[in-house]
């Protein structure tokens, strides 16, 4: 059996959410979303694209539905002893194999909770599920539950982030040397997913962002590759992962010398980082870290050239986005407690001059000021 961490671990996470379950009078829930079954059990599989529901009862007994190619991924990577396959077959419905179970459970008419925001369930199978839940129970959407209890990490939860930011730091290191005139985006790529894997790390929820020239002015992954040039800039967004928890990165780099420009939203991004460190602390609110952030933008006049999120949650997640909730956005009245690990980046987008600049760590909340993860200094890298 390979699991990440002890079975103590694994059962404080549990008992923390019968204690949920209870104060919702809920008397099971149906877990969709594969990072819920992962805390909970250990369970690692990209089989959630299909349909698999973690059923987890009142009095904390867990039973897994999947196929039967994920039958031995459970039993390996998990503490379930309790798992049942639905048949693949022409017209299979898996839905109503789910209902069958729950009433094998002597769980009809009773208050069930659904995790529905997750892509773990099609909006397909999400609606075969009411259809066969219309009748048996009472239910509601559970989705936030487990969310925010992952949350707040716990000590052993941290370790593993601070070896994802460790593995982050050693990509960016082996990267820096390639970046320069003729420097290939593949070749920069390849060492740095290349540093995580030999450093023990994991692939990353969703593909690094790498872009250059014009290109750096985007925020996500597309095909393409091209070579840098003797003045360019080239945007990274990786992250470091460990047992699947995410420690994320992101830099504008540029060869030969910066423009006057890219001085500008450099220092704009580095004071609104500033900023934004100085309240991720308790007391403060993820919309209070958002209005730091926005009003430096606004100050230097960048407010049409930022973004309307300046980061979110991180830990453990799986395709197709490590980023996780809450968000640093416009009113989130979630609390910034000890015990967080939270992304925060700097994006700047010039599109009328083509100039691109970010700045971006991880960090883990405290009684006071956010401890960075990353062992780099913030300073414009000009290689």
């Amino acid at each position: 059996m390979a699991l990440h961490f002890d079975r103590t671990e694994f059962d404080a996470r549990r008992d923390r959410l019968v204690i949920e379950m209870a104060d919702r009078k809920l008397d099971a829930m149906l877990i969709f979303a594969q990072e819920s079954m992962y805390w909970l059990t250990g369970y690692d599989t990209f089989g959630f694209c299909f349909f698999q529901c973690l059923v987890v009862k009142a009095d904390g007994s867990m039973i897994l539905m999947t196929r039967s190619a994920d039958l031995r991924q459970a039993r390996h990577t998990s503490t379930l002893d309790n798992i049942v396959v639905w048949t693949d077959r022409d017209g299979a419905n898996p839905a109503a194999d789910l209902r069958n179970l729950l009433n094998d459970l002597d769980l009809l008419g009773c208050r069930i909770g659904i995790e529905y925001d997750t892509h773990g369930l099609t909006a397909k199978n999400g609606r075969l599920l009411d259809e066969e839940m219309k009748t048996f129970a009472t239910t509601e959407d559970a989705s936030s539950i487990i969310p925010r209890l992952r949350l707040y990490k716990s000590e052993a939860e941290i370790a593993k982030v601070e070896k994802a930011a460790a593995l982050a730091d050693d990509a960016l290191d082996a990267a820096l040397p390639l970046i320069r005139q003729g420097g290939d985006e593949g070749a920069i790529l390849a060492a740095m997913q290349g540093a995580i894997f030999a450093g023990g790390g994991d692939y990353p929820a969703n593909e690094f962002i790498i872009g250059s020239g014009a290109d750096a002015l985007l925020c996500r992954y597309k095909a393409g590759r091209r070579k840098l040039n003797k003045n360019d800039q080239l945007t990274l967004e990786w992250a470091g992962v460990y047992h699947h928890y995410h420690a994320p990165m992101m830099r504008t780099i540029l060869t030969g010398k910066a423009s006057k420009r890219h001085q500008e939203l450099y220092e704009a991004a580095h004071a609104a980082l500033l900023a934004v460190e100085k309240v991720m602390t308790p007391g403060k609110t993820f919309g209070d870290v958002f209005d730091a952030h926005a009003k430096v933008m606004e100050a230097a006049g960048l407010t049409r050239h930022r973004l309307n999120a300046c980061g979110y949650s991180v830990g453990a997640r799986f395709t197709p986005s490590w980023m996780d909730m809450p968000m640093f956005y416009a009113g989130n009245p979630e609390p910034i407690m000890p015990g967080m690990t939270l992304f925060a980046h700097m994006i700047i987008m010039d599109s009328d001059t083509e100039t691109a600049m970010t700045l971006g760590r991880t960090y883990l909340t405290t009684e006071g000021e956010p401890r960075a993860l990353s062992r780099h200094g913030l300073d414009l890298i000009v290689q």
